[in-house]
């Protein structure tokens, strides 16, 4: 009688020892899984940033762009009115010509302009 219930504890372990490879075999399967698709997400996410990179270049590139059109325009406005203060028509009717020391209603108008 020992030796049966020796057998039989026997092929209990080793049931509990296929459910366990079981068990193993699934979670070996489901790490190889979770890899792929980490590895997946790893190169998705470093082609992201890196699209990221260049629309934030591409972004700084339309601002430098605005700054200096901005500029420009400030820059023009700044060097009329340093010609009208030397003494100088900066209107479409006398541009270039001499004001003699007397104000042109076009000028002050024309620079008084905010668009």
């Amino acid at each position: 009688m020992k030796d049966r219930n020796f057998l039989n504890t026997v092929m209990e372990f080793e049931q509990q020892l296929e459910a366990i490879q079981e068990q193993f075999n699934y979670l070996k399967q489901f790490v190889a899984h979770m890899m792929e698709e980490h590895q997946t997400l790893q190169a998705e996410n470093l082609h992201l940033r890196a699209r990221l990179d260049e629309l934030q270049s591409n972004e700084a590139i339309q601002n430098e762009e605005r700054k200096s059109d901005v500029a420009d325009i400030g820059e023009g406005y700044d060097n009329l009115a340093r010609l009208y203060h030397e003494g100088f028509h900066v209107c479409h009717v006398h541009f270039g010509s001499s004001r003699k020391g007397e104000d042109c209603l076009f000028c002050l108008s024309f620079l008084n302009k905010t668009t």
